[in-house]
């Protein structure tokens, strides 16, 4: 989630353009609202106007019809704004996700990884909860200090990416492919110790963008990933959007492919997968990829 070095005009005017766009949906919605106001005969729309702010110049309050801007999006737009600092997916790749979101928020909305883009994803679910898992836990800390109103967990990943083969293989086994709640599974590819909202909550959205996974002794998506494909098959009903970025790098093209499955693959851009994932609950016994 933290971004490696790149060019920070373009990645500026996509965060900027993605927020600006979610406040003139935010104002549309406000502006039409309130259907019960009665808009005045044509006759008096303008000309009355006119007259009264010749003859009374003071300032007109706000009308019970308006809408301030939320302060969550003011403190986006201000630090997007201001910042050097810039997400590491594209244009595009953040559309992707952002689409989804334009459907499905206020929903939930769990990420594994915070970084730079944290707040511009907290923002576009705007009402709804988002949840952020990191696995250091003083850039928790530092980012808590920045904006508070960010919720996010410390997550223990004991897997590296130098064990990615063996896991692959583990991964196959009975007791992987089994659907259970993940806290009480026997397989190794589990991620547990987590907060109980976390299995318990009904996720619309997942993005699996952390742990770090570009050296051998990193800890590696190998986890992130599969509990994401469990999580999504554990909900009671519907589906589940689940997104992983990196699929350029071995480990997330197949454990996403393995556990997430191609069958389930709604699109790939540049290097973000979207997966949606129905719920096994009411069939147990479906295969674990169609």
């Amino acid at each position: 989630m933290r971004p490696k070095t790149q060019n920070p005009i373009n990645h500026k005017f996509l965060i900027m353009a993605t927020l600006f766009a979610f406040f003139l949906l935010f104002i549309l919605r406000s502006s039409f609202s309130s259907p019960n106001q009665k808009s005045p005969p044509r006759s008096q729309k303008l000309l009355p106007k006119v007259l009264k702010s010749s003859t009374n110049p003071k300032p007109t309050n706000c009308s019970p019809t308006c809408t301030k801007i939320p302060p969550s999006l003011s403190q986006a737009l201000i630090h997007y704004t201001t910042s050097t600092i810039t997400p590491q997916q594209t244009l595009k790749e953040i559309s992707v996700t952002s689409k989804i979101l334009e459907k499905k928020s206020p929903c939930n909305f769990l990420v594994f990884g915070l970084g730079h883009d944290s707040l511009m994803w907290s923002t576009l679910n705007y009402g709804g909860r988002t949840v952020f898992l990191e696995e250091d836990k003083s850039w928790i800390e530092q980012i808590k200090r920045r904006f508070p109103t960010l919720e996010s967990y410390h997550a223990v990943y004991d897997s590296k990416v130098n064990q990615a083969n063996d896991l692959m293989e583990v991964g196959k086994g009975p007791e992987c492919i089994a659907i259970s709640d993940i806290r009480y599974s026997m397989c190794q590819l589990a991620l547990k110790g987590l907060p109980s909202d976390i299995y318990e909550i009904k996720w619309d959205l997942i993005m699996v963008d952390a742990p770090t996974g570009y050296f051998e002794e990193a800890p590696g998506r190998m986890n992130a990933i599969y509990s994401a494909g469990m999580l999504a098959r554990n909900r009671a009903e519907g589906e589940t959007h689940v997104f992983v970025h990196d699929v350029n790098r071995v480990v997330e093209d197949k454990f996403s492919m393995a556990f997430l499955c191609e069958g389930y693959m709604k699109k790939q851009v540049g290097r973000l997968r979207h997966f949606t994932i129905p719920s096994y609950m009411d069939s147990l016994d479906k295969p674990f990829c169609p």
